[in-house]
């Protein structure tokens, strides 16, 4: 559109309510800087917008509905003319309202080249980060790999998942409670949601608990001396809930014990700081797993490819283990073989795309070169 960009607003988020803004994570000058010869970037709305503290509240100047995976054209055709009307003009909700597949071809590699690039981390994240990783390699005297787990079983995903887990009563309870007051049109009054969660379970769409994960990471041969990194917020059922992960991967840690109290308190101040440490420990990892979907593994996945995917990343089949998972004839053995099957090649090496398919999971066809041998 040739148009200048500010600086993003973070979205404030509805179940973690951090309110970090770009400033407080990212780099401004080497994002400014390392895009210059691709777009306009100015730090701060232009002093002569006369409404410039409402820029982000007023309905007049926010574009809105913007269809999800929008093609380039229309944005030419929809947005450019209301920007070139009123000068200034916000774009939201922008997740996901941009294709793949519709844009030009060097949209896609300017993607990679902000992903990749252009956004770095401010400089006392890295280094925290850094020495996070050193610790988890030097948590028996010698030199060791570790995993890192992206759990995903916090109330707020597991609420959003509306899938139905393990509890007892006065749980499953409180959980519906919990849905009807953060996501009342989804919830309605309840009765649909119990159906709906078991087709879900059978598509492969609910978190797997960490009870499940263990099990999984058992049957793929990992030892019970496995050091394990656990990159999660407080996981719903506390410590009940991860008992069984424990008792069989017992070297567990979270940066919260890798880490004094004195380190980790600059970096409370934002919950999206922790989260920037957890994705750098996470993409340091010998191997890395995550356990759903969403933009943080999507992304520890897609920058190990980048960066050459010599490191194991796992992703695993959750259609299918919900399937062996829930037979009760079959044994150990049997099982075992299974995981190993369904796991062959879901182990983090790039993969040709398809339409639709997310660059930012896996940027082979889109950012990454082809070897001419």
């Amino acid at each position: 559109m040739n148009v200048t960009l500010i600086i993003p607003l973070m979205k404030q988020d509805q179940i973690w309510k951090d309110q970090t803004r770009f400033e407080d994570v990212f780099d401004v000058d080497h994002f400014i800087n390392y895009l210059k010869d691709d777009v306009r970037i100015v730090k701060d709305i232009p002093s002569w917008l006369p409404d410039r503290g409402d820029l982000y509240t007023s309905l007049r100047r926010t574009v809105k509905n913007i269809p999800k995976y929008a093609s380039a054209e229309w944005y030419l055709d929809n947005v450019l003319p209301r920007i070139k009307e009123k000068r200034v003009m916000a774009l939201k909700p922008f997740v996901d309202r941009l294709g793949y597949d519709n844009v030009p071809a060097e949209i896609n590699r300017l993607r990679c080249r902000v992903n990749y690039h252009a956004l770095k981390f401010l400089p006392h994240i890295e280094e925290m980060a850094e020495t996070l990783a050193s610790r988890m390699r030097n948590r028996t005297g010698t030199l060791q790999p570790y995993m890192a787990l992206h759990l995903r079983f916090e109330k707020g995903m597991v609420g959003l998942s509306f899938c139905d887990f393990v509890g007892n009563r006065r749980e499953k309870a409180m959980m519906a409670a919990y849905r009807k007051k953060e996501w009342p049109r989804r919830f309605k009054n309840g009765s649909h949601v119990w159906h709906q969660a078991l087709q879900k379970r059978k598509e492969g769409r609910c978190p797997l608990e960490p009870g499940e994960v263990a099990v999984i990471l058992m049957a793929m041969g990992y030892p019970k001396e496995t050091q394990v990194y656990v990159a999660s917020g407080q996981v719903y059922g506390g410590e009940n809930r991860m008992a069984a992960l424990r008792n069989m991967f017992p070297n567990l840690v979270r940066k919260e014990e890798l880490a004094t109290e004195e380190e980790l308190k600059p970096l409370r101040k934002h919950v999206t700081s922790l989260a920037a440490i957890d994705f750098l420990v996470c993409l340091k990892s010998d191997v890395f797993v995550m356990t759903h979907g969403g933009n943080f593994a999507k992304l520890v996945m897609g920058t190990r490819r980048y960066m050459g995917h010599h490191l194991k990343s796992i992703k695993p089949n959750k259609a299918l283990m919900a399937k062996v998972l829930g037979d009760p004839y079959l044994g150990w053995p049997a099982f075992v073989d299974e995981v190993a099957t369904m796991h062959e090649g879901r182990t983090g090496l790039p993969e040709p795309t398809f339409p639709g398919y997310d660059i930012y999971e896996n940027p082979l066809s889109h950012c990454m070169c082809r070897s001419k041998s």
